[in-house]
Formats: C-alpha cells, structure tokens, sequence
C-alpha cells in the first residue's frame, strides 16, 4: 500500500464536497434493523430524526439510508417496501440535518422519490446494473451518485463462485457501471465508487479487494468503502459485539491506507476515532 490518495471535488446536486484531505464518515441509518424504542411518547419519524441527529452530532460526515439488512439480504427489496419506511423517515430529515443524506438502493422509482424529499445522493450497490431507469433518475435530478460493485444477485450472495483475480473482476464491472453512467450523461464528477465488500465475494476475497484497493486509483473516482457489520471480517456471524467492531476498524484503516476517501460504517463515533488515526499518517507523508 501507497498511504496515496487523490483528490478530488465531489458534485452532488448544489454542492462540492472536497476529498482527500481528510478521510470522511458516512453513517449508516438502517431503517431494517435498527429499532427504535420510544416507549409510545414519541413519533417513529422524530425518533429516526434524533437518530441522525446522533450520527451528525458524532461526527458523520454523510447520512445513508438503507432498508437493506446488509447481514441478512437474501432477496430483492421491492420499491414498495423502501418507500414505506423511508418516506416518513426523508420527511423529517429534509429541514433538520446539516450533512447530505444519501439513499441506498438499487430502485429508480426508490430513488425518484427520496430526491425529491431532498435527498443528495443514491448509493446504488448493483453499479446501475439492476434497474436500467436508475441512470436516468440520477443525471435528471443532478444527484452524486456512488457506484457500487456486486457479484450475482442477493439470492446467490452466500454461496458466491470463486473469481481467480477478484479486483481485476471488480475493475472491469466498475468500468462497465462507468460506462452506463456516462451513456445516461452524468458526469464522472458526481461518481464515486465502491468495491462491494461482502455482495457476492467470497471470504478471503474481500481481504484481497482491501490489500489491493489502491489499485482502483486508475479509476479515478473517489473510493467509498464500507466494512461495518460485513460476516467475512469474523469468524462467525454469532462472533461477540466487540469481535465486529474491532475487525471492522482494522478494515477501516487498511481502507485509508489504500486511499480510501469515505468510510462507510454503522459505528460512527468509534469509525471517526480510528479514521482521524488512520489520516495523521497521511499527515506525517506530507499528503
């Protein structure tokens, strides 16, 4: 590893975010697992509200919805099912979060809507490649878009098949996702990529993508990586809190080692600790 990252300004919709100077957070609101116990006294909406304001108090730099259960996903989410739980939730938020929020999803319809209720940003975990009204949602509505690397589909994720040279594969499906974002006209300066830790990789695979993820600078895009909560990092799914937490930290700092400019993490608090860590040795190289 390099401990080399590019900069870049990152588009998204009114505003540049500036990257490579500091590793940024974005913090995981999971509207699938994360429970919200307010003991009758409270609206489900203004509970998901003090949420986020948590993460942003915290330190996340970004705010990231998601009704996908990134452990348990073995199926399709339909666009019905995302709009239920976040379209209270986007309410809420629109006038009261002073970081961008960002919608995980691979459903242009999904998509449409939370822009609309103010979101900035889609994170699109398929690379465009699920719904082929996703591209065209995103340039019409100006958004950053973040693409995402998956092998198969969630139906085949836990029983992936093996590639023989996994980042050489994961390069060669991000320039193809490139290629359908620039076919629907949106600009390579509202891109960032994810390799897709965990979504139809096997184990050692994953360790493979993060040893070698300097090597998506040819891209030249910025790099968001998101290990939090991710099964290969453990030795079993049932592992104690703690096992997660730390595993995950360590990802998170060969990440920034590799350049990555975003850390995606449900762990905001304790992800800004060990990133602002990680950073100072970019700090110490004269970066």
């Amino acid at each position: 590893m390099s401990w080399r990252r590019e900069r870049h300004q990152w588009r998204i919709r009114g505003r540049e975010i500036p990257l490579g100077g500091r590793t940024l957070v974005m913090g995981v609101l999971d509207l699938s697992s994360w429970q919200v116990r307010v003991g009758g006294t409270k609206a489900e909406g203004d509970a998901w509200l003090d949420r986020a304001l948590e993460l942003q108090s915290q330190g996340a730099d970004l705010i990231d919805l998601t009704a996908m259960a990134e452990k348990l996903a073995t199926a399709r989410i339909a666009a019905d099912d995302e709009l239920r739980r976040m379209v209270p939730v986007l309410r809420k938020l629109r006038h009261n979060l002073d970081v961008p929020v960002s919608i995980q999803t691979y459903n242009a319809e999904t998509a449409d809507r939370a822009l609309e209720l103010g979101a900035e940003v889609i994170n699109d975990l398929s690379g465009l490649s699920f719904d082929p009204q996703m591209a065209e949602t995103v340039c019409r509505h100006g958004a950053g878009l973040i693409l995402g690397h998956v092998r198969g589909t969630p139906d085949t994720w836990r029983k992936p098949a093996a590639v023989a040279e996994p980042l050489v594969s994961v390069v060669r499906d991000l320039q193809s996702g490139l290629a359908r974002a620039r076919r629907a006209r949106i600009d390579d300066r509202f891109i960032a990529i994810d390799p897709g830790l965990g979504y139809g990789k096997r184990r050692l695979e994953n360790y493979e993508i993060l040893r070698r993820l300097d090597d998506l600078i040819e891209l030249r895009h910025p790099v968001l990586v998101s290990p939090s909560r991710k099964p290969f990092l453990t030795d079993s799914i049932r592992a104690p809190e703690p096992d997660w937490l730390y595993s995950a930290a360590a990802a998170a700092t060969v990440a920034v080692a590799g350049g990555a400019h975003i850390v995606r993490t449900h762990e905001v608090a304790e992800t800004v600790s060990v990133v602002r860590a990680a950073d100072r040795f970019f700090e110490a190289g004269g970066e």
